[in-house]
């Protein structure tokens, strides 16, 4: 029980690290999607530091998990945990979206290692996943392919039939993740394009579908420990019930925050929350 509980602070102190270098590299950039960040940090924490199997020596290990970040306008965050685990100099960060960086808004493959695909457009990732997923039958490898998604992203057709095509094929190795934090960036996706019903939707498409509060570490340790083995026949869905902008009081569930920039004033008022929830820096 101490290690677990051990782990668990470790995680959610990685999740602060990473919501604290997004203000700082935001600030470099004057414009972010901090909103973003902050509803997936616990999920970009248990992946990097707990789930995915990967080796930041060898970015291209054959055998490593995949991991798509389909949301790819959060990937402010997880350049700190890439760095963090070591697969580039922390130091790297410093340039961000600064003119000749390899850090942009959205992650590109061809220049930053531990990045396995490029986004932009978004509705793409789970398309992408489903081939990876493939290779892996084809060349008889045991990963996983990991997909964050946001719920905005569910407007697009693509996504779906990304979900019908791994159902199809099997693909048991392919597991999406859905950001449902109810906000994209014209306004709450209830109001926008009501995705409603989600688990549903995806349980139609044949998918094994699991819903969970994407910042209780707890439960999402045990659902991650509970996926079953890649060999097996029906791709796995989680739904992250999530809160944009958590936990800073003035950003949460607040679709304005989707991409903002903070003012020094702002930004001091932000970091002082986040060092009430975990009581200071990690």
């Amino acid at each position: 029980m101490q290690d677990r509980q051990a782990l668990l602070a470790t995680l959610q102190n990685k999740a602060s690290f990473c919501r604290r270098e997004t203000i700082r590299l935001i600030a470099i950039a004057k414009s972010g999607h901090y909103g973003s960040v902050f509803s997936a940090a616990e999920l970009f924490a248990l992946l990097y530091y707990h789930v995915l199997r990967y080796d930041p020596t060898r970015p291209d290990w054959p055998d490593r998990d995949r991991f798509i970040l389909s949301k790819g306008h959060a990937a402010v965050g997880l350049y700190p945990l890439l760095a963090d685990v070591g697969f580039f100099d922390p130091a790297l960060l410093d340039t961000y979206t600064r003119l000749g960086s390899p850090f942009g808004d959205h992650p590109d493959m061809r220049l930053i290692p531990g990045i396995d695909f490029s986004s932009g457009s978004l509705g793409h990732g789970l398309s992408v996943g489903v081939g990876m997923a493939l290779a892996a039958r084809v060349t008889g490898r045991s990963y996983r392919v990991y997909v964050l998604m946001g719920d905005g992203e569910l407007d697009e057709g693509q996504v779906w039939e990304a979900a019908m095509s791994a159902a199809h094929y099997r693909l048991g190795n392919l597991v999406a993740i859905v950001d449902r934090n109810q906000v994209c960036v014209d306004g709450l996706t209830a109001d926008v394009m009501d995705p409603e019903p989600v688990a549903d939707k995806w349980a139609a498409f044949g998918w094994r579908v699991q819903e969970v509060d994407g910042h209780d570490l707890d439960t999402l340790l045990d659902r991650f420990a509970a996926l079953p083995d890649p060999a097996s026949a029906q791709p796995t869905v989680l739904i992250a019930h999530t809160v944009a902008g958590k936990p800073v009081s003035f950003m949460e569930h607040r679709f304005e925050w989707h991409l903002g920039y903070l003012a020094p004033e702002d930004q001091a008022r932000a970091l002082a929350e986040l060092d009430e929830q975990v009581g200071g820096e990690p």
